[in-house]
Formats: structure tokens, sequence, C-alpha cells
């Protein structure tokens, strides 16, 4: 190997390793990737911020933007309310939400898709009484599937199509990937409906979601001892009793911003004291009333009586709270609302929960007025998990967002406009209509997704030039040597979907493509179904909740752990791989 060659794959390593930890956030890890890269000399200054500029860039920004004005219009959540009916058995509810899930998602980003419809879910599962496990996790993995339908559905198809259009002279259209998509989302959405969710574990069934939306994950929270409270002078340990009566678990207290040592058992309780509760929500207003208690943040000044609204939302990862504290952020001074609680997975917090850096998946408990609820929701983008109801802006204008979209999709689709320029005209139509208000425009994008994509586009450029990818391609074909393309393609896939399920898809699916163009060249074959098999490996990820962003969006919300993934992730990429493998060749032969 050259040096050029050793430091990438030494870059490219650490890009793994980091992504994998998820300590830093992906956008990060990838840019000082770059940074190296340029430092080191192996990817040209010239090129240092291509990626930026890249139609795949470009377009994935522009799809977000729509995105926002589809949900905006309130088109596709007036769908979903005609659609869903709590009082339809499971596996009936289940496949009707999967297949509105995927059909939206090839329409639109699915991380989007997903935003809209999880919270008419888990207020189906609240209707009748069961676990939102048994339902969420079947609407993300059906989400991914659905994406793979279209060119806009996923961001690994448009890094392939643009890659194939830079390489050979012509991208992928719109619907090219429509044949081979369409196979995998229909049987991929049967098996989630039929079979998978009943792989799940049996705890995650045991839960009444009519009782307690979240009894799968109880928040821990903190409430301050106010003057003139009961439980003032009472040891800890002495109020077992009245919290077991009020169905909560005291874990710890803080005293002058400090937790004391352990579970505090023995410390004497005084005025200001902030107790470290676990409770439900539910729980969690008893105790205030039995023990004589306050939300942190009532009483200081900032929250008035009439403020004393509850409301739960989840973290999504390009939120401006993801690995940030309330504290850090100044939740309670700039905005008006308090973190009551925080639920990941039952995790008990050496932390308290204002210093607590929050992650992907967590679900909050936030208290403050309607208003600056619906405000903050909004401007740190988080997901509200409950039904909006009739809280939908400009409903007078659903039809003039779906017809402005589809006339974009259908020029681009003819060859008549080239669809970045035909996403532009419709996102500067939904704005001059105000279906995507000015202000929004740029919160609508994802960009930690953009800088992903903008500094990993000319590390993968560098990793082609430099014979990198060469170097790869040229294992996987000794690795199967004496073996048809077919057994190679499949090989390529299984590669490329277990780096999708421990890397952003989207990085995945930059540094795969030059090695399933490099294998095709080697083999003298048509390089399409090679591209193909990454664009389909590289949005299937479903063993874990690190994979795919809509697999840690339901992680908080659907009580699930690490391992829960693969009990129902693990059959279906094997059954993708077996439609896709013959899907692939059938549609686009190897000669």
């Amino acid at each position: 190997m050259t040096p050029d060659q050793l430091t990438l794959f030494g870059l490219l390593f650490f890009v793994f390793v980091f992504l994998i930890w998820g300590r830093w956030r992906y956008d990060l890890v990838a840019f000082v990737a770059l940074l190296i890269a340029l430092l080191t000399g192996v990817v040209p200054k010239e090129q240092a911020f291509s990626g930026f500029g890249h139609p795949a860039t470009v377009i994935i920004a522009l799809v977000l933007i729509i995105s926002r004005g589809l949900s905006n219009s309130g088109a596709i959540e007036l769908v979903a309310r005609h659609v869903v009916d709590a009082s339809r058995k499971l596996a009936s509810h289940i496949a009707i939400m999967s297949g509105l899930a995927a059909a939206l998602s090839a329409l639109m980003n699915n991380v989007a898709a997903l935003a809209l419809l999880m919270p008419v879910d888990l207020q189906a599962a609240k209707k009748a009484g069961r676990s939102p496990s048994l339902s969420l996790m079947p609407l993300s993995f059906a989400s991914i599937l659905g994406g793979m339908i279209t060119l806009i559905g996923t961001p690994p198809n448009i890094v392939i199509a643009e890659f194939r259009g830079a390489e050979l002279g012509e991208p992928y259209r719109m619907f090219d990937f429509a044949p081979v998509g369409l196979v995998c989302a229909v049987v991929g959405v049967a098996y989630v409906a039929l079979i998978g969710w009943r792989l799940l574990p049996a705890e995650r069934k045991a839960s009444d979601a009519g009782k307690e939306l979240f009894d799968l994950a109880d928040y821990i929270a903190e409430v301050r001892v106010p003057e003139g409270s009961a439980i003032i002078g009472k040891r800890v340990r002495e109020l077992d009793a009245l919290a077991a009566k009020s169905d909560i678990e005291i874990v710890g207290l803080s005293r002058k911003g400090r937790r004391l040592p352990g579970l505090a058992r023995i410390a004497e309780i005084k005025a200001g004291d902030v107790l470290v509760i676990e409770a439900s929500p539910d729980s969690l207003e008893e105790a205030l009333g039995a023990l004589g208690l306050e939300y942190v943040g009532s009483g200081e000044g900032q929250l008035g009586a009439d403020d004393l609204l509850l409301t739960e939302v989840v973290v999504q990862e390009t939120s401006r709270l993801a690995a940030r504290s309330a504290m850090s952020l100044r939740l309670l001074y700039r905005y008006r609302v308090a973190l009551v609680g925080v639920s990941r997975q039952g995790q008990r917090f050496r932390e308290n929960v204002r210093k607590l850096n929050l992650h992907p998946g967590d679900v909050l408990l936030l208290l403050g007025s309607e208003e600056r609820l619906g405000d903050v929701t909004g401007r740190l983008g988080l997901l509200p998990l409950a039904d909006r109801g009739q809280r939908v802006i400009q409903r007078d204008k659903a039809w003039w967002a779906v017809g402005i979209f589809a006339t974009a999709i259908i020029v681009a689709s003819f060859g008549l406009v080239y669809l970045p320029i035909a996403l532009g005209c419709a996102t500067a139509l939904y704005v001059l209509l105000n279906i995507v208000p000015i202000r929004d425009v740029y919160t609508s994008i994802e960009w930690p997704v953009i800088v992903l994509l903008g500094a990993m586009i000319p590390i993968g450029s560098a990793l082609q030039s430099t014979g990198g990818t060469a170097l790869i391609a040229g294992g996987i074909v000794d690795l199967s040597a004496g073996y048809s393309p077919v057994v190679v393609l499949t090989l390529l896939i299984i590669v490329t979907m277990t780096l999708s399920d421990v890397m952003n898809n989207t990085a995945t699916a930059v540094i795969a493509a030059p090695i399933a163009l490099e294998i095709a060249t080697r083999l003298e074959v048509n390089p399409d179904p090679f591209l193909m098999g990454v664009a389909v490996a590289a949005s299937c990820a479903f063993l874990t909740p690190i994979g795919h962003k809509n697999n840690t969006l339901i992680m908080g919300p659907g009580g699930y752990r690490f391992g829960d993934y693969w009990r129902m992730g693990l059959p279906l990429e094997i059954l993708i791989i077996a439609v896709s493998v013959p899907a692939i060749v059938t549609f686009w032969p190897m000669n």
C-alpha cells in the first residue's frame, strides 16, 4: 500500500471507530477526518469543500425543506388520521401503518415520514391499551424500506445516483430504484406486519399503554422541597412508605447543586433540597401532592401557576439539545420551559437531570405554558409524542403543496428539468406561498447530514483516485474467486449492510459506491447491479439503534433496549438479501 492509501484507510478506521463509539456527533467526526485529509495532502486543497456543492448534498437539503412543507400543509396528517383506527386488531393496525409509512417514505424523507406518523401511532396504542413497542419498530423499519423505492426517499439513493452520473455520465432517474425497492418494501412490510413484531421480547409486550404511555421506562425526575413542606426535617429513608403509596422511588438527593453520596438514605431533608425520583408522569403528579413538593422551575419567578402543563417529547439527532444539557442551553431562562424528567430505557443517572447531556432517543418531560412548549418544541428540534390533532397550520394549502411537489417530480422524471432545479423551484414556491415560512427554511435542513456528506464526498473521491477502492475491490473479488458475479454481488451487499448497521447510511454509501464500480470493472460486467446492491444494503440498517436515525428516534418512546433490534432486524436483513439479489439481477442484468 502507498502512503496515501495507508493514510486514507487510517482515516476511515478513525471514522468507523468514532461513529460506533458515539461520543462525538457523526458530522463532527467526518469534518475532523476531512481536515486531517487536507493537512496530510491526501485530499487536494482544491477539492476541500467540493462535497458541499455536490448535487447529492443540494438534493438532500431541498428534499428536507419540501418534507417540511408537506408536513406544514397538514395533508399527510389528515390522511393518517382517516386511515388509523385504534379499534383494529394489532396485526391489521401494523399492516396499515407500515404500508402508509412505506408509501410516504417513497415520496419524502423517511425520517420526516416517521416523525409525522409516530405521534399518531402512539395515540392509537394509548387508546387500544397496548404497548407502543409492538408497533413502533415495525413502523420505523417500514419507513426505512419505503425510502428505497424512489431517488428522493433516502440519502443513499441520492448519493448512488449522483455517483453514477459523475462516473458513467448519466445519473439514475427518479423511479429507476422502484423495481428493486418496491420488491424489498412489499416483502419487508409483509414480514414486519405478519411476523416481525411477534419476535420482540415478551417483556416489551406486557405494558398497558392505556394506563401509562411510557410504562416501559419511567422518568428520572427532580422535584424541589419548598419552604413549609411537611417532609422537612425527615430523613429520606423515612419517606419510603409515602413513596411506595405514590408508586415512586427516591433515588437520590441534591443540595445546593451537588448530589449527596449514594442514595442519601440517612440525609435529613432541608428546604430547597432537590429529590431525585424515578416515576411515571401520573405517579409524579401524585407524589407532588402527597409529599408537598414542587417542580424544579416553578416558584423561581420563571414559571407561574398557569404554566403547569406537562408534555412529552423525544430528542432527535438534529435537536439543539442533542449532546447538550438543559442547563448549558439555559432552557428555563431563555424559553421559560423546565426540564422535569428524562427517560432513557430505565437508566439511572448520577448527574442532576438538568446537567445531564441528552442523547438522541431520550424522552423528556417538559413543564411550561402551552404556547411556550409549542415554541420550544419547534425551535429545539424536538418531536412531540402526542397527536397534534387540529393544530396543523396551512391546511387550506394542502393541495397546493401536493400539486407543486408532484409537478416537480413529473418534470424531473421525464428529464424536462434537472432534478435539483425542479426541487429548487418547488422549494421557492413553498416559500412564496408561505407553505414553508422563510424563517423555517434553514431549520428544516438536517445540517449534520449536510456536513457529513460534504466532508465524506472528498474523502471518498480521494480513496478512489489513490487506488484504495481498487485495493478493497480486489480483496472482495479474490475472496470470491471462482464464483459467479452474483455471489460477489451478494458478498458486497452483506459487507455494505453490516457497515450500515454501525455507521451512518449516507457515509456507508459514499464509501461503498466506488468499491462497487471497481468490482464491476474487474469482473467486466454491468456496474448497475452492484451500485443497486449498495443502494439497497446501505439503507437496510435494522440490527442496531445507531445505524439509522429512525431506529434511534423510536428507542425512547418504545422503551427498546439495544439488543431488541436484532431480534426483529436480523431475519429482515436476511430476507432482504434473499429477495434483493434475484430482483437486482432480473431488472439490472449483469451483461
